[in-house]
């Protein structure tokens, strides 16, 4: 029953946090609108391959929050267990990574070169967020598991995890 209830609430707190960001973003466009540039029809394909991507991700993050953290993506409601596994392997904040492309996939879904590229200050609002808060904050929640995990894993590109080799077929 506790991990229903945690469900719905990150549930609640993802979509609003979505919501928020594609309203941004079509206000940025409504700002920008006199040098918004129609991006070509193949963009729509591209942009919803990225959504569907960035979906996925970030859907993968928050189940596992929710499963091994015992808590939801919110920062006032955050995981209780520290979540290494799953994309949190090859990345620090796949989160994040799910986010912007789920944004950039928004803005060329609608063919809007305003709108992808406002992708570019809500990355530099959730690194600068990520710097100043997160991983303060988790170095003093999990102590050195998180310390040993953030020399090892990068924070925005992915990289295969150490010692971990592709099974031959």
């Amino acid at each position: 029953m506790r991990q229903i209830l945690t469900a719905v609430r990150a549930l609640f707190y993802m979509t609003a946090f979505l919501s928020l960001w594609a309203w941004l973003a079509v206000w940025a466009r409504r700002l920008g609108a006199a040098w918004d540039t129609l991006l070509p029809p193949g963009s729509v394909a591209a942009g919803v391959a990225l959504i569907v991507l960035g979906a996925t991700l970030g859907g993968w993050c928050v189940a596992l929050f929710i499963v091994e953290g015992r808590g939801t993506p919110a920062p006032f409601d955050a995981p209780r267990a520290f979540v290494p596994s799953g994309p949190y392997r090859w990345v620090r904040n796949p989160m994040y990574v799910g986010g912007a492309l789920l944004l950039l996939g928004f803005g060329l879904s609608q063919r809007s070169l305003v709108m992808a590229l406002f992708t570019i200050p809500a990355v530099l609002v959730a690194h600068l967020f990520v710097v100043s808060y997160e991983e303060p904050t988790l170095e003093s929640r999990f102590g050195k598991p998180y310390a040993d995990y953030r020399r090892h894993v990068p924070r925005w590109l992915p990289r295969r995890p150490r010692g971990e080799r592709r099974q031959k077929a």
